[in-house]
């Protein structure tokens, strides 16, 4: 019998900043929404499951634009057992992804990256290209 396979090709057409800030997750959507002007909401938290590890739950804020969003993940999870775990392993170092998907090129990214690295509770500001991120289908939340 003949096998088939399916490949599944992913478009990543959102820009991601990686945040290091030792806050907790509502703590950090309030400081984004006040340095930024904007207004993320708590959104369902994303659940990844996978088939040898345990399920990754990850908080988010979301903020729906007319065409696009603005979301806020968090990059650890806990897992029953006490283990931690990431969304992105290879980035252990980044506490959030904040990602940004505008199609009307309404968002200045390094203007956002400057107010956010003026605020005192955030650390480091990082903008991540997304082609070199080696496990990038682990943000696809939509």
């Amino acid at each position: 019998m003949r096998k088939t396979k399916l490949q599944v090709e992913h478009h990543f057409e959102f820009d991601l900043l990686g945040l290091v800030a030792p806050l907790k997750d509502y703590k950090m959507a309030w400081v984004i929404n006040s340095s930024l002007g904007i207004r993320m909401t708590k959104g369902r938290d994303y659940e990844l499951e996978f088939l040898n590890q345990p399920d990754l739950i990850i908080s988010q804020f979301i903020l729906e634009k007319e065409h696009g969003f603005i979301q806020l993940l968090k990059n650890r999870s806990f897992s029953d057992s006490g283990q931690t775990l990431y969304l992105v392993p290879e980035l252990k170092i980044m506490d959030y992804f904040l990602l940004f998907q505008d199609f009307t090129q309404e968002i200045n990214l390094n203007e956002f990256m400057d107010q956010l690295s003026q605020n005192k509770y955030i650390h480091n500001v990082v903008k991540l290209d997304v082609s070199k991120i080696k496990s990038k289908e682990n943000l696809l939340t939509y």
